[in-house]
């Protein structure tokens, strides 16, 4: 980055790629402050070690001050934050993450990856494969990937690789995130109904996604997974000079609770399983050939790719059982994530705990679209907590209401934590995997606790 150094106010600056953007910029030379009213972890140790982390939490107008070059908002803060209101008021640049990405790079080729779910794991599969070949690539993507110090890149390379979420821009702009970066090449994943909070019916949720999709210039390309049916209706809309990169999932087998892909008789092995992973495979190799990959080199880079943080990851394993935690929330993740780990270890019984957390979880409009998505699981749990209802002014849902939606007659549902610690340490563990899904920290769970059930 060769500009002058600017003077950058943050407002949220603990959401999980806000703060990285924060550190990417920090590091660049350039003057960064920040704001949020609640910090947690990893954010607040990443921002401690680069001396960002603000000295008290909370809002304070005092840090907008006149010689700021711009102030960037998170998602986390209001409308009527009043550090945002002073900003506007002396008149100072203020952008959301997906402008400020986006005025950053204008000169580049943008590839967005876009969908309900797999998201994260495909723009880190083309990171990886990048990388791997020492190719000189920007980024900003989701979630923590081995071999990168940040979540977020910004210099003078030529092409920038960008996980397009579909949730609102800023507090003050309703434009979901993935139409702000003007994408030469997109990819949709699958569409799963979500964000009811901003979305309140299906065909809405659908809608952007269609927009996302005609955005694609002429000269672009479009992939999108053939196996989704909302997907394909949009994939296939005839749009002028646009290459449609319609994908499946990859040709594989399953030995031992082992994924290998099958390109003619070779079996390439991956540490990434479930029939989603392996649509997100090929997605990203589809990706990859319009940038200057070969299929070859995609196969000699892809057994090393470890998968993103929290998107099934390994926490610990043994001759018999094995935990997991996944970042699935959505239904169609829950459904999709519990069924991979079901096939791959089809001899084991499954223990799956999904957290609601969630606006859309959390709500009752909502939680009837959950009916079957833990069908897979041998032991379904839920837990959720009252707290998080509150603090997200939703009115209070019952176990009963829960297990009603869920349509699972073996569920359990906690609201306590220590409870369904106790409960997961009771079990008897041989021939067992235990699943821990969520967005959230199962009220601040510590993973190493669970590690000695196993």
């Amino acid at each position: 980055m060769t500009e002058s150094p600017q003077k950058i106010h943050f407002i949220a600056i603990g959401g999980s790629i806000m703060h990285n953007l924060a550190i990417a910029l920090h590091s660049a030379g350039h003057k960064i402050t920040g704001s949020d009213d609640e910090i947690f972890e990893p954010s607040r140790s990443h921002l401690a070690d680069h001396n960002l982390l603000p000295e008290t939490e909370g809002w304070n107008e005092d840090r907008i001050t006149n010689d700021l070059d711009a102030v960037v908002v998170g998602m986390h803060a209001r409308e009527d934050n009043p550090e945002l209101k002073k900003a506007k008021d002396l008149g100072i640049k203020i952008y959301s993450f997906p402008e400020y990405i986006s005025e950053r790079s204008e000169d580049k080729q943008r590839v967005v990856i876009a969908g309900s779910h797999g998201k994260t794991t495909i723009t880190s599969i083309i990171m990886h494969v990048l990388k791997y070949f020492d190719r000189e690539f920007d980024y900003a993507v989701g979630a923590h990937i081995k071999g990168f110090d940040t979540m977020v890149r910004l210099s003078d390379a030529p092409i920038i690789i960008i996980e397009g979420d579909e949730y609102l821009s800023s507090p003050t702009d309703p434009t979901p995130k993935f139409l702000k970066y003007h994408h030469h090449i997109g990819l949709i994943s699958g569409i799963a109904w979500d964000h009811i909070n901003v979305f309140p019916n299906e065909d809405e949720y659908m809608k952007q996604f269609e927009i996302f999709a005609d955005a694609t210039p002429k000269g672009g390309s479009l992939a999108y997974c053939e196996e989704d049916a909302m997907a394909t209706v949009i994939g296939n809309k005839e749009r002028e000079d646009v290459h449609r990169l319609p994908y499946q999932t990859h040709a594989h087998i399953i030995e031992n609770g082992e994924t290998y892909l099958t390109v003619g008789n070779d079996r390439i092995h991956t540490k990434l399983f479930g029939k989603h992973n392996l649509q997100n495979i090929n997605g990203a190799k589809e990706v990859l050939k319009k940038i200057g990959i070969s299929e070859d080199q995609f196969y000699q880079a892809i057994p090393s790719f470890e998968g993103a943080d929290k998107r099934l990851e390994l926490v610990k394993e043994n001759g018999n059982s094995s935990i997991f935690k996944d970042y699935a929330h959505a239904p169609s993740k829950v459904k999709a994530t519990t069924l991979a780990v079901k096939e791959q270890h089809p001899e084991r019984e499954l223990i799956a705990c999904l957290e609601l957390h969630t606006f859309s979880s959390l709500n009752k409009d909502f939680l009837n679209e959950y009916k079957g998505t833990m069908k897979y699981a041998n032991q379904p749990v839920i837990y959720f907590n009252p707290r998080t209802i509150a603090h997200k002014k939703l009115e209070p849902i019952s176990a009963e209401e829960i297990k009603k939606a869920f349509a699972e007659p073996r569920l359990e549902v906690f609201d306590d934590s220590n409870k369904m610690l106790d409960f997961l340490k009771q079990q008897n563990w041989t021939d067992k995997n235990l699943l821990m899904m969520s967005s959230g920290t199962f009220n601040q769970l510590n993973f190493e606790d669970l590690k000695d059930i196993i």
